[in-house]
């Protein structure tokens, strides 16, 4: 089928347009493309055929230069790009920059500065709670209603969808004894965390917050991510600072980035708040800033939990704001992930420490049960949410396979 001619309904149809960075075969060479149906659009070479502004801007090997050109340079260039993919007299001359997405190869989209991953939703709190401290009274801890809880993990390390996962090693307990010696070796409880990570284009100056209102001025765009988590090398390690060497061996991110801009359609406001907020996170006021994405998570082809992330507590928006009031500043590139995505039912919870329940509750899967990863498992996440017209946004599939280290 000729590119432009994209089934009605396509997710990935015009009202979409993601961005990401792909080569053809037999080139080094890394282009900017926008996927349009099961094609890539050499943007680079389509800006230049047609005489474009921003050729020069988009034919570059990342999409960085177009991260920091800001919200007018970004909403002036999807027009364009919908015109491009959308007007009759422009397919002679674009036919030929177009490429079968089955015929390149992707790569990362984009340089990470740094990297925050969060811990926004309550439903995945309240079950982390309930399983680490199952005496409690109250699943959650007392700051968790009062800001959005991060740590700050490692941005040389986030791969891009496709990229093998190397079971990781460390230290590890193999009993509840306090005098007994850890271990070392790889580890036995290698987990997923179902995610949405929001990359940021224009960046802020050191000293000075971004405040809520500013959130679309700096975040481009949104991806899926799944934070692989060796929970049994992070529950020795993190007591009592955060998550470390149970984390930073991978972060995988889908090879697209879709803009916000794609997304007006599927925003919603989060969930009711419960407790009082300090003025820089009290949103009451401002536009509605969760997003209604369905998402779906597999292993091995088989669905086994589909998370919504419109039932996350606190918005990117909330986190933005967070990381930036004491000052610390925005990088082009810097990536932070929304924390596990969980619903309220068990078939919605994003992690494999939920699923099963730390592993009291194996899944049955086709091929065999699972409490927690083995090698050789390929897991794989999606996402779509809607669109103008009833139409769906795609989200670009984020998958990773389990090899041994």
């Amino acid at each position: 089928m000729p590119p432009f001619e994209v089934p009605e309904g396509d997710p990935f149809g015009p009202h979409n347009l993601p961005y990401g960075v792909f080569s053809t075969s037999g080139s080094a060479q890394r282009r900017v493309g926008v996927r349009l149906g099961d094609h890539v659009l050499d943007a680079g070479a389509a800006a230049l055929a047609l005489g474009s502004p921003y050729a020069t801007l988009l034919a570059r090997p990342t999409l960085n230069p177009l991260l920091a050109a800001g919200r007018t340079t970004w909403s002036d260039v999807r027009r364009a790009l919908t015109a491009w993919v959308t007007v009759p007299a422009h397919r002679e001359v674009l036919e030929p920059l177009f490429h079968p997405l089955a015929a390149v190869t992707l790569h990362l989209p984009f340089e990470v500065a740094d990297y925050v991953d969060f811990y926004a939703s309550e439903n995945h709190a309240r079950n982390a709670g309930h399983i680490f401290r199952p005496d409690a009274a109250e699943p959650l801890t007392p700051n968790w209603k009062h800001l959005p809880i991060g740590y700050h993990g490692r941005a040389g390390t986030v791969v891009v969808s496709g990229t093998d996962v190397v079971r990781p090693s460390g230290q590890r307990k193999t009993s509840p004894d306090p005098a007994e010696a850890p271990v070392f070796g790889p580890s036995v409880r290698l987990d997923i965390e179902a995610e949405v990570g929001f990359v940021v284009g224009a960046p802020s100056e050191q000293g000075r917050p971004v405040p809520l209102g500013d959130y679309r001025e700096h975040v481009f765009g949104l991806t899926l991510l799944n934070d692989w988590s060796a929970r049994d090398i992070q529950a020795w390690e993190y007591v009592p600072l955060g998550p470390f060497l149970g984390k930073s061996f991978a972060t995988s991110v889908s090879a697209w980035i879709t803009p916000l801009d794609a997304l007006e359609d599927a925003r919603v406001a989060p969930p009711a708040r419960t407790h009082p907020l300090l003025p820089y996170l009290d949103d009451t006021a401002e536009e509605p800033a969760g997003y209604d994405l369905r998402m779906s998570i597999a292993i091995n082809g088989h669905v086994v939990s589909e998370p919504p992330f419109s039932t996350m507590y606190w918005t990117a928006a909330q986190q933005l704001a967070h990381l930036t009031v004491n000052g610390a500043s925005l990088r082009t590139g810097d990536l932070y992930g929304s924390g596990t995505v969980s619903g309220t039912e068990p078939a919605q919870r994003g992690s494999l420490l939920e699923l099963t329940w730390n592993g009291q509750d194996p899944l049955e899967l086709p091929d065999g049960k699972r409490t927690y990863l083995e090698d050789g498992d390929v897991v794989t996440m999606s996402a779509w949410a809607p669109g103008p017209g009833g139409v769906r946004v795609g989200v670009g599939d984020v998958s990773g396979r389990i090899v041994a280290g």
